[in-house]
C-alpha cells in the first residue's frame, strides 16, 4: 500500500487551473526571458495585489535561487545577512549564501522568530566594538513569513523590525516561500499590501503554494532595483521559457486562487492539530499555519510511519521525537480523515 504523505507542501504538481492554462498556451510563440505578455500581465496582477504600483517584479524558479540572488545583489563583499538561527538560509540551503561570499549572521530564535530589539542590539554591538571593520558588517535583515516553524510575525513585530532597519539604513528582506499560508491563517493580522509596505524586497512563493515551480520577487525599494536582471542571469536563474512562470502567476493571482489554496492547507492542518491535541500530545511549536510540530513517543511515530510519511524535525529525548505534519494546497480531506483515525488509535 502506498503511504500517504504529510512530509512537505510540494509533493503534488500544480493547481488544475494552472495546468489547464499551460496546456492551452503550449503552442504559443512568445519572446523569452520573462519579457513576454504573460509575465507582464502577471506583474501587473502582483503589483495590484500588493498595492505597489511602482514595484519591480521578477520571476525565478525556486526559493534557494531567489534567496541567493536577492542577498548577493544587495550585499557588499564585506557584509552579511542577519537571520534567525533557524532561518531557512542558515539551516536548509547547503551554505548557498556563504557560497556567494556572504556570511549569515545568526541571532537566537524563539519559535523561529527574532525581534527588533535583537537586531538593534546586533547592529549596536557591531558599530561600537573596537575596530568594527575587522568583522563582517550586518548589511541586511532576512526573515521569513511564516517562519521555518510555521509561526507568524504580528504586524506590530514586523513594523518594529522595519523601523529598526530604517533607523540603521539596511534593507528588510522577507522570504515568502509559504507567504500565502501565513496570510490565510486565522491568526494573521496583516494583509499582503501592509506587508509589502514594510519590506524592501520579498517574494510570493509558488513552488510550495500551487505552481509547478516559481517564486515572484517583488522589489519595493528603488535603491535595490538597478541591474537585478544581471544578477538573475549571472546566477543561472533567467529561464529562457519565461512565459512558463508568467502563465502560472497569472492564474495564481486571479480570482483569489493564491489565498484560496493556502486557506485549504491551513484548514486541514488545523484538523490535524486538533486531533493531536485532543489525544494529549504536546505541541513543540505553536504554529497556526500548514506546518504542525508535535512531540510523539517513538513507538507511536513508528506506528504512524506504517501508513504515513511525515518529517522528523528533531529528538526531544531518547524516547520522544519532534514530528512535523505538513499539509499543502492539494491535501485531500479524505487523507486527513485517515490520519486522524490512526491518531485516535494510538
Amino acid at each position: 500500500m502506498q503511504k500517504i504523505q504529510f512530509q512537505c507542501d510540494y509533493n503534488e504538481g500544480c493547481a488544475p487551473e494552472i495546468i489547464q492554462r499551460l496546456v492551452e498556451t503550449n503552442l504559443e510563440q512568445n519572446i523569452g526571458y520573462g519579457e513576454d505578455p504573460h509575465c507582464e500581465h502577471a506583474r501587473e496582477l502582483i503589483r495590484k495585489a500588493c498595492d505597489t504600483p511602482e514595484a519591480d517584479v521578477h520571476f525565478l524558479v525556486g526559493g534557494t535561487q531567489a534567496n541567493a540572488t536577492i542577498i548577493s545583489s544587495i550585499l557588499r563583499p564585506y557584509q552579511g545577512a542577519i537571520a534567525a538561527t533557524t532561518g531557512h538560509i542558515a539551516v536548509h540551503e547547503t551554505g548557498a549564501i556563504e557560497h556567494s561570499g556572504h556570511k549569515v549572521l545568526t541571532l537566537p530564535a524563539i519559535n523561529g522568530k527574532i525581534t527588533a530589539q535583537q537586531i538593534g542590539q546586533c547592529l549596536f554591538e557591531h558599530y561600537h566594538e573596537d575596530g568594527p571593520e575587522h568583522t563582517v558588517q550586518p548589511g541586511m535583515v532576512y526573515i521569513s513569513y511564516p517562519t521555518e516553524y510555521g509561526t507568524l510575525y504580528s504586524k506590530q513585530e514586523l513594523t518594529d523590525i522595519h523601523n529598526v532597519c530604517q533607523e540603521h539604513e539596511i534593507p528588510l528582506f522577507i522570504d515568502g516561500a509559504r507567504m500565502g499560508y501565513g496570510l490565510a491563517s486565522k491568526e494573521s493580522d496583516i494583509t499582503l499590501p501592509e506587508l509589502a509596505k514594510l519590506a524592501d524586497v520579498f517574494y510570493i512563493g509558488g513552488t510550495k503554494q500551487g505552481t509547478l515551480f516559481g517564486e515572484a520577487v517583488v522589489i519595493t525599494n528603488p535603491a535595490l532595483k538597478k541591474d537585478f536582471r544581471y544578477y538573475i542571469k549571472q546566477g543561472g536563474g533567467m529561464l529562457a521559457k519565461g512565459r512558463l512562470l508568467g502563465i502560472q502567476y497569472e492564474e495564481l493571482m486571479q480570482n483569489n486562487l493564491y489565498l484560496t489554496l493556502a486557506r485549504h492547507a491551513d484548514e486541514q492542518a488545523e484538523r490535524i492539530r486538533e486531533a493531536l491535541t485532543q489525544k494529549g500530545y504536546e505541541m513543540a511549536v505553536p504554529s497556526p499555519t500548514n506546518q504542525q510540530f508535535f512531540i510523539l513517543p517513538n513507538c507511536h511515530l513508528k506506528k504512524l510511519e506504517e501508513k504515513f510519511v511525515v518529517s522528523v524535525w528533531g529528538h526531544a529525548d531518547t524516547d520522544h521525537t519532534i514530528v512535523r505534519f505538513c499539509t499543502s494546497w492539494a491535501t485531500k480531506k479524505d487523507n486527513v480523515d485517515k490520519l486522524i483515525e490512526e491518531i485516535k488509535k494510538l
